[in-house]
């Protein structure tokens, strides 16, 4: 199929597929972070029209959108052309990403400076975005979904990754969030190589600091912990896997004996990701794989855990609910807003660059994905990926929406 010019190899799949959600439940629950402006770097603004479009648009960041924190395949200018002339959204999009480590808000706001567009918070889905669920549907009555305790509004829970953990996890609702490292820091000799490592004196000015905040917040390290959520990726995996094998082969405290193994939520299962390394580098899955080794090494049972992000069909439904809301609610204040009569769509692009990720999760969902695979990231090659084919493969974001936009017949140019 040949557009302006671009030759581009349209595979279509629209029979819907059988499939079994690796979480609780396959129902649709908006997990949208609370509205919010965006940062105000951007040029762009949202109006109070409704927004008129039968297909809605979700982004990739990592290797679609950005590499670090460079903007590539042209992407500020593709995400122009779905704005009017005053600023205002044309086309409902979001960015579903498996990343994170920092709140919605915070992204959206870093998003807005990069691109040169206003970005909402409620156009941030990333990969730890599902744990506020954990919290807002069940309630007091979460020991349905876990076979036992009580809710993890009131219970102690241990976060961990890169960034800011621990206030994501508050931000979502959880009032007793301790991080990992500062869980660790009051176990003398947890990790028996701290000594060895380079970063020793500021991990132990760290430590001090840890124990005072620990102690002015009254929280008793020696209860069990209920859960462990690993929000984004971890920095020192062998302290992580040692102190979490601790935690989950203890039944929740480490110097007890075995006991029965808290939850364990992982946010995405990514084995790998482009980052602004030329070559791809090892995600959460890499580290869900090498914690599973050595505790089913260790332990009698085998690791239960459950796994959000992509390519989970139960993220891209709720990516479609908020698109819908976006397409209905287009201002900040209205995103979220429930309503029965919410529009739907013709076509949902999925446009990623990760066919293990963003092309089987498109395809698990089905109908009204449409997924599209771009050359910027971890996929490279010049034909279609074999065991997940995407439906159209670009070079570039740009080229993604430039087709897009022809395809439904949308004229939105910017020089």
């Amino acid at each position: 199929m040949y557009i302006g010019g671009i030759s581009w190899k349209i595979e279509r799949r629209r029979k819907r597929k059988e499939y079994e959600v690796p979480i609780q439940t396959a129902s649709a629950i908006v997990f949208a972070p609370a509205a919010a402006s965006g940062g105000c770097g951007g040029v762009a603004s949202f109006s109070n029209k409704a927004v008129v479009s039968s297909f809605g648009i979700a982004f990739d960041i990592d290797g679609v959108i950005l590499r670090g924190t460079t903007p590539i395949g042209n992407s500020r200018r593709a995400l122009r052309r779905l704005y009017d002339d005053s600023g205002a959204m044309n086309i409902p999009f979001l960015f579903l990403t498996n990343g994170g480590g920092i709140p919605e808000s915070r992204r959206a706001s870093e998003l807005s400076d990069i691109l040169g567009v206003k970005i909402l918070a409620s156009q941030v889905v990333q990969g730890h975005s599902p744990f506020r669920t954990l919290l807002k549907r069940y309630e007091n009555e979460f020991i349905v979904a876990t076979g036992k305790g009580e809710p993890y509004e009131n219970e102690f829970i241990v976060a961990k990754g890169k960034g800011e953990p621990a206030v994501v996890m508050s931000e979502y609702g959880f009032k007793r969030v301790i991080s990992l490292e500062e869980y660790a820091s009051q176990f003398k000799n947890i990790d028996p190589v701290a000594q060895y490592k380079r970063w020793t004196t500021e991990q132990e000015l760290n430590c001090s600091r840890n124990s005072e905040k620990i102690a002015s917040s009254h929280i008793d390290c020696s209860q069990k912990v209920k859960a462990a959520f690993v929000v984004s990726d971890p920095v020192d995996w062998g302290r992580d896997i040692q102190v979490l094998c601790d935690i989950l082969t203890s039944g929740g405290v480490p110097e007890e004996e075995n006991g029965q193994q808290p939850p364990l939520y992982f946010a995405a299962d990514d084995l790998q990701y482009q980052a602004a390394f030329p070559s791809e580098r090892l995600g959460m899955g890499a580290f869900r794989i090498a914690l599973e080794s050595v505790f089913n090494r260790i332990h009698d049972k085998p690791l239960e855990y459950t796994s959000f992000g992509k390519p989970n069909p139960f993220v891209f439904s709720n990516a479609e609910m908020i698109l819908r809301q976006l397409l209905q609610f287009p201002t900040p204040g209205n995103v979220g807003t429930e309503d029965v009569r919410l529009p739907s769509f013709k076509t949902l692009y999925m446009i990623g660059d990760n066919p293990l990720v963003d092309v089987k999760g498109a395809q698990q969902a089905g109908y009204p994905w449409f997924s599209i695979l771009t050359r910027t990231g971890v996929f490279r090659q010049r034909e279609n990926h074999t065991q997940y084919p995407a439906d159209m493969v670009v070079d570039t974001v740009e080229e993604a929406v430039e087709f897009i936009l022809k395809r439904e017949d949308a004229s939105y140019v910017v020089d």
